[in-house]
């Protein structure tokens, strides 16, 4: 079982390699780290040689012995067996092979780590459950190293990925589906690593539009994860169902339909449970939580092309740091799962109250509760903004105060069944920021196309010139690499 664990000469050819040509050293300093190797005394032995490094010293057997005897580590039968140990020219193999034993080392403290907490200490399972994600999420993190990419591997990829776009035919969509073709044709779909912030004030629809983007996706076979924490899964269905069917929200949950509703309303269920939608509606999740029910989701289904999160205010951080810290260590975990899935991760977010003192409640990036480290992470954030809100909530305010003074009150707001909205760019990280039309429908939840966009009507950018955004790419023919 130890030679499972390490191996001593490996050990010993590295460090005898890094004597014998310091020049390596630079490289392997990168790739390993001090409690990669097993021996204590091989520990010190790296340890003094970063050392020297950073003192722009010789790494040589007399400034290493030197350093050993100053610590009062020196061993003296250890430094011989370094020594007469064969250098290799071939590093990468030992030094992943080194790597991958201290991995199993560092994997079984943690097995009596979990045997200390859940016997020793009686912790709560959930709080087992967290401290174990967060152990094994930094033993990960740990073991992973990458080089830098030179110019022609980048130039050779970038070419690659020109000429996969090229084989879709120039279209204006590179990343997953939004649902919505002005979107697309604005942000190019949501690409690949991307964290995604859908933002808005209560009762806008900001759950409702990311279902239309769902709905979108389902229904042309593409796999979604949607981590519910406000309502429950059987919520969710139903307003997928309206989006679907037509029907009006409200009679599907009383079950008030006609008969071509209900035959309507079986065909969208037949097609529901074919569709590749995973909901976990648990309420009460954290970050390391979620990572790891989402990798765990990713590699049974591989399918998945984007996860949703609604929202993100409503997750737990871990510890107890305070708030903004924990939201800021929410935010970057999202975004480094996303790169690390290779997919899209969307968070619904909040917005703070101060917006609605504003004569113009149009939101802006300030407005993110907690929006520091929300903004830093976010590739695009996404404002869902719609007028009739607040002219609705005035006319309610109005008529309490016409009642109050004994006042007669004459309504002059109209409900509508479908009202104007606003989806606004605030951010996109490779893009044009601006606004996009879209019409709400009320009694479906559903957003849909303005009309104006189905006519032609131009697309609205700021901070960009138009001129040299215009997505009607010509076709060409890509060089031969």
């Amino acid at each position: 079982m130890q030679d499972n664990l390490y191996n001593l000469a490996f050990e010993r050819s590295i460090l005898s390699s890094i004597v014998f040509e310091p020049s390596q050293f630079d490289e392997l300093s990168t790739a390993l780290k001090v409690d990669d190797f097993y021996l204590p005394a091989h520990q010190d032995i790296f340890n003094v040689m970063m050392l020297l490094l950073q003192k722009d010293q010789p790494i040589d057997e007399e400034f290493i012995k030197k350093e050993l005897i100053k610590i009062k580590k020196f061993d003296e039968q250890v430094l011989l067996e370094i020594l007469s140990a064969n250098p290799i020219s071939n590093t990468k193999a030992y030094v992943d092979e080194i790597k991958d034993k201290s991995l199993k080392r560092h994997l079984l403290t943690l097995t009596t780590e979990i045997k200390r907490v859940t016997v020793e200490e009686e912790l709560p399972s959930a709080e087992v459950i967290d401290i174990v994600e967060k152990k094994l999420y930094e033993i990960t993190q740990d073991n992973q190293t990458s080089d830098f990419k030179d110019a022609p591997k980048m130039t050779f990829d970038t070419m690659e990925y020109i000429k996969e776009m090229k084989a879709r035919g120039n279209s204006v969509l590179v990343g997953v589906d939004t649902g919505f073709a002005e979107l697309n044709k604005m942000t190019t779909g949501f690409g690949k690593g991307d964290l995604v912030i859908i933002a808005a004030r209560p009762a806008m629809g900001k759950t409702s539009f990311v279902l239309n983007t769902v709905n979108s996706l389902i229904m042309n076979g593409k796999g979604v994860a949607f981590f519910s924490l406000e309502m429950p899964a059987e919520q969710l269905m139903l307003r997928l169902l309206s989006i679907q069917t037509s029907i009006p929200l409200q009679k599907l949950r009383v079950g008030d339909m006609n008969d071509d509703q209900w035959s309507s309303l079986n065909g969208a269920i037949d097609r529901m449970n074919s569709a590749k939608l995973y909901v976990d509606d648990q309420g009460s999740i954290n970050i390391n939580q979620l990572r790891s029910k989402l990798r765990k989701l990713k590699n049974q289904h591989p399918e998945i092309e984007i996860a949703v999160i609604d929202y993100l205010q409503i997750m737990q951080g871990v510890g107890n740091q305070d708030r903004h810290l924990q939201v800021s260590e929410i935010s970057r975990g999202l975004k480094m799962l996303a790169r690390e899935l290779e997919m899209p991760v969307v968070a619904l977010s909040q917005l703070n109250r101060g917006l609605e003192s504003r004569n113009d409640k149009r939101p802006m990036l300030s407005d993110i509760r907690e929006s520091g480290s929300i903004e830093q992470d976010a590739d695009i954030i996404l404002f869902v903004y719609r007028d009739d809100v607040y002219l609705y909530k005035e006319e309610k305010e109005r008529e309490k105060a016409a009642k109050a003074e004994g006042k007669e009150f004459v309504s002059e707001y109209v409900e509508k069944e479908e009202e104007d909205a606003e989806i606004i760019i605030g951010k996109q990280r490779n893009g044009p920021t601006g606004h996009v039309k879209l019409v709400f429908q009320k009694k479906l939840t559903r957003f849909v196309d303005a009309p104006a966009f189905s006519a032609g009507v131009e697309t609205v950018y700021e901070n960009i010139d138009t001129s040299s955004a215009d997505m009607n790419i010509p076709q060409i023919e890509m060089p031969q690499l």
